[in-house]
Formats: structure tokens, C-alpha cells, sequence
């Protein structure tokens, strides 16, 4: 199964730290799942997809300088690129 690396702010990863019990990475699972569900059923628009993902979310991409997004893309392809070069046969 793929892996996906996130960030999340500091404040919540403290509160996610008080409740050991709980698979984090399935809580994402089924979120990212019933967002793709109702993507998917409703085949949203950008400005839909976005009031989804709410205010802060929107605010927050809309302040992130382009070079930002580019060099993330970058790491990530470079990344996926070595743990398929590397993934044996």
C-alpha cells in the first residue's frame, strides 16, 4: 500500500498525542475516502471542492507562494522516484 506524508499544524498533533488509541492514519484513510466518495458522486467544481475543504484551507492556498507548491512537487516526484528505484524485483 502507497504511504502519503502530511503536515499538520503543531497544535493538533498535540492534541492527536492525548489520544494514543486511535489509528490516526485510518482516520485520514476514511476521510480522504468520503471526500473522493462525494467528489466522485458529485463530480464537483473547484469552488465547490474548495468550500469542502473550508476557509482555512482556501486561505491558506491562496497565500502560499506558487515556488512553494512547485518545490513540494518536486520533493515529492524525487521521492517516489527513488523508493520505486531502489524497490526490488
Amino acid at each position: 500500500m502507497p504511504n502519503i506524508i502530511f503536515s499538520i499544524p503543531p497544535h493538533l498533533y498535540t492534541r492527536m498525542k492525548k489520544h494514543p488509541e486511535i489509528k490516526w492514519s485510518e482516520v485520514a484513510r476514511r476521510a480522504i475516502i468520503g471526500y473522493l466518495a462525494r467528489i466522485e458522486a458529485k463530480e464537483l467544481k473547484s469552488k465547490e471542492l474548495l468550500e469542502l475543504l473550508g476557509k482555512e484551507f482556501k486561505r491558506e492556498l491562496e497565500n502560499t507562494p506558487v515556488e512553494e507548491y512547485e518545490n513540494a512537487f518536486k520533493k515529492t516526484r524525487y521521492a517516489e522516484w527513488e523508493m520505486l528505484s531502489t524497490t526490488r524485483m
